[in-house]
């Protein structure tokens, strides 16, 4: 099969639409589901770290202006809470309301039906080796974009 850069590149685009599609964010938008997963897992940790917009802007890769509207957005749901640091005024610190974690894990817990189809229909045993190539696809646009 001759396969081109704009066919990988068509590919690419119609999987992440399908993940970022809205359907599939029900009850929390797309970029706001995001972020609790990486604060929640991040509080649920061995080692919870103190989290900042810009870590968090670094790990999602979203522009700064659009995490603002986004934590504003959380904030007033009542999903996080900014916290300024004591020892450097001009850090602030995100971390999600774990008296908020069902809606948050509803919305995963609903995503995860949809990961669990599709396992069913790609087949299990093929897994690993979608796993496997989505993290060096990710890996290598990381190096490559850099």
């Amino acid at each position: 099969m001759n396969v081109s850069s704009d066919d990988v590149l068509n590919a690419w685009l119609r999987l992440t639409t399908t993940v970022n599609n809205v359907r599939m964010a029900g009850e929390l938008p797309y970029n706001e589901l995001l972020i609790c997963g990486i604060l929640y897992r991040n509080q649920n940790s061995s080692v919870p770290e103190s989290l900042t917009a810009t870590d968090l802007c670094s790990e999602t890769r979203m522009l700064k202006s659009q995490m603002n509207r986004t934590l504003n957005s959380m904030e007033k749901k009542g999903l996080i809470f900014r916290t300024r640091s004591r020892q450097d005024r001009r850090q602030v610190y995100i971390t999600f309301n774990m008296d908020q974690a069902e809606v948050y894990e509803r919305e995963h817990d609903r995503i995860l039906g949809y990961v669990e189809m599709l396992l069913d229909k790609v087949g299990r045993q093929r897994a690993e080796e979608i796993i496997g190539l989505f993290t060096l696809i990710s890996d290598m646009a990381d190096e490559v974009i850099k």
